[in-house]
């Protein structure tokens, strides 16, 4: 997988392989029926609980593929990410599964509980800069000085093979995913997911969820080409910031996501207490948005079924208290 071209038109093939690799190191996860929000929205609605997944989000998948996926003499150098959160602390526990060395750059910014989560597992924390850009150049400067493997969030055809692992698990699960509600930051997730499934055929409806306070990929798609845009602080944190320029999963984006929704910040907190109230799970605001855009959506697609990929469940107490 060198190209974004090829990566589209091989993406079943990647992610079958993925799945078989990363299996002894993830969890399967559940997809869960919603009876209470399926009788209110009048459509059939399943959550598929990345929540619950190791380290609390989809993130594991993307890493764990990539160390896998490289030669065994070159991971034993060590690994090199930049990270304040989810990607972080996969990285982290990839590396401490594998017995690889590895250093995670985050910037001075980064809050003490999400350090804690990454510490956690082992790996060695540097802090540089004042906001994750600077953290991320920082990181990059000295993989390639040292010849360490960088383990992108997102730009890198493995870790995108990694997450569409949910598309596979989904298609062992559900005969019939009519529409599908997934978050986008830089867009791995949703590229990998959608990729799958409609690379065996599945005829789903993709639905790219982004926060009106930060929809770079949105406004990128919309625009034919990878933007610079200032984001705004938003509850869905998880998917703000920007987009690496010639990132592979911008050409995914623009092939695959069939509709986009995008929230505000009342309705990405009414998603999350939504999912605690109805469906008795505790997720992050990336999760949140997207299960406020199923609840938008579903009059539109009536009766079909609709999953919503419940990406992380990595909300800090502060934020729980800021929504309830």
């Amino acid at each position: 997988m060198t190209s974004a071209g090829e990566l589209l038109y091989n993406l079943d093939t990647e992610v079958t392989g993925a799945d078989h690799r990363i299996r002894p190191y993830v969890r399967e996860t559940a997809l869960d029926y919603s009876p209470e929000l399926s009788r209110a929205w009048g459509a059939e609605i399943f959550l598929k609980l990345e929540n619950t997944q190791v380290t609390g989000s989809f993130k594991v998948r993307g890493a764990i593929n990539r160390l896998l996926s490289t030669p065994i003499s070159q991971r034993a150098l060590g690994v090199v990410a930049a990270s304040t959160g989810n990607h972080g602390a996969a990285v982290a526990y990839a590396m401490a599964k594998l017995n690889i060395p590895g250093t995670v750059y985050v910037p001075t910014n980064a809050s003490p509980s999400k350090l804690n989560a990454i510490r956690a597992w082992g790996a060695e924390v540097r802090v540089h800069g004042e906001d994750g850009l600077e953290s991320e150049l920082e990181a990059r400067r000295y993989s390639e000085a040292k010849g360490l493997i960088y383990l992108s969030p997102y730009n890198d055809p493995y870790v995108v093979a990694g997450q569409g692992t949910i598309g596979a698990e989904l298609a062992r699960q559900l005969d019939r995913v009519d529409v599908i509600c997934i978050s986008v930051g830089g867009g791995g997730l949703i590229g990998g997911v959608a990729g799958f499934l409609k690379g065996i055929g599945r005829q789903v409806t993709v639905v790219g969820c982004s926060p009106e306070h930060s929809k770079v990929m949105y406004e990128s798609v919309k625009a034919g080409q990878i933007l610079e845009l200032a984001s705004e602080p938003t509850l869905s944190d998880g998917t703000a910031g920007g987009v690496e320029p010639g990132a592979i999963t911008f050409p995914l984006c623009r092939a695959l996501v069939d509709e986009w929704a995008l929230l505000n910040e009342t309705e990405i907190a009414e998603g999350i207490r939504l999912a605690i109230d109805h469906a008795h799970q505790l997720v992050e605001g990336s999760a949140g948005m997207a299960l406020a855009a199923a609840r938008r959506l579903a009059g539109k697609y009536a009766r079909s079924n609709i999953v919503v990929v419940l990406c992380g469940g990595n909300i800090s107490a502060e934020t729980l208290k800021q929504v309830l």
